[in-house]
């Protein structure tokens, strides 16, 4: 099976004078040249325009398409490496669109942006050597796995889910709550239940934990903004938790 020149450029989305030009220059030679000069491409010349696209929004200059396809003759090998790419873009597009959900959100309840919510997203790997350091290498590789699993709602869901929980340790702090209170070991619980989805919870983690959202300030920060000394009060909370309710 072929395909006219006209045809492939409309598939394609481009033109047949960028198709011709391909030619001139040996990219993307026609299968078939007709005696009325109308160039034909077969399934191979298909396969290799794709390439050509695909490497073009890479951002690849036609020589360097060229030197590239003439190094990897071989289009299953490829296409597998195309298709690795392109799915690691789909994840970057994908964690930069939960990005600026979170800061939809927050501009729309009125709550303060910090630099670490507005980059939230774009590389969740920034921390693979804390969290490595903190908890084992195996305790990263599993987050890594599972938040890499997620689709781009489920992310938003994730992230929105923890941004109430932050909120209602705040109401509870300005409403006179003591952390150890019902109300509050309650959020504490929901905090803890949010927190098993990617790891082990267990007294020494939470309670490892709790004490970094008050010493580190990137998550401070986060809860900080919910009122002055919510850090402090989200630490009380959890490690009272920890202590009555978690295993050691």
């Amino acid at each position: 099976m072929e395909w006219s020149i006209q045809e492939i450029a409309r598939r394609a989305g481009t033109t047949s004078r960028t198709l011709r030009h391909y030619g001139d220059i040996g990219l993307l030679a026609p299968s078939r040249t007709a005696a009325n000069g109308y160039r034909y491409y077969d399934q191979d010349a298909l396969v290799r325009l794709q390439r050509i696209l695909l490497l073009r929004e890479l951002g690849l200059s036609l020589p360097a398409i060229k030197d590239v396809l003439e190094g990897q003759r071989d289009p299953s090998v490829a296409l597998r490496t195309h298709l690795r790419l392109l799915e690691q873009e789909r994840e970057r597009i994908g964690r930069q669109i939960t990005s600026v959900r979170t800061t939809l959100h927050r501009i729309e309840e009125g709550e303060e942006l910090m630099a670490e919510d507005v980059f939230d997203g774009f590389d969740h790997t920034r921390y693979e050597q804390e969290v490595t350091e903190r908890w084992g290498r195996e305790a990263y590789e599993r987050g890594d796995r599972w938040w890499r699993g997620l689709g781009e709602e489920e992310r938003a869901e994730f992230l929105g889910v923890h941004d109430a929980i932050a909120r209602d340790y705040g109401e509870a702090r300005a409403a006179g709550l003591g952390p150890g209170s019902d109300e509050v070991q309650e959020i504490a619980r929901r905090h803890c239940a949010w927190l098993s989805v990617t790891a082990e919870v267990t007294r020494p983690y939470v309670t490892g934990l709790a004490e970094m959202y008050v010493s580190d300030p990137r998550f401070a920060r986060n809860y900080d903004r919910h009122g002055d000394g919510t850090a402090v009060f989200v630490r009380d909370a959890l490690t009272i938790h920890a202590q009555h309710r978690l295993p050691g």
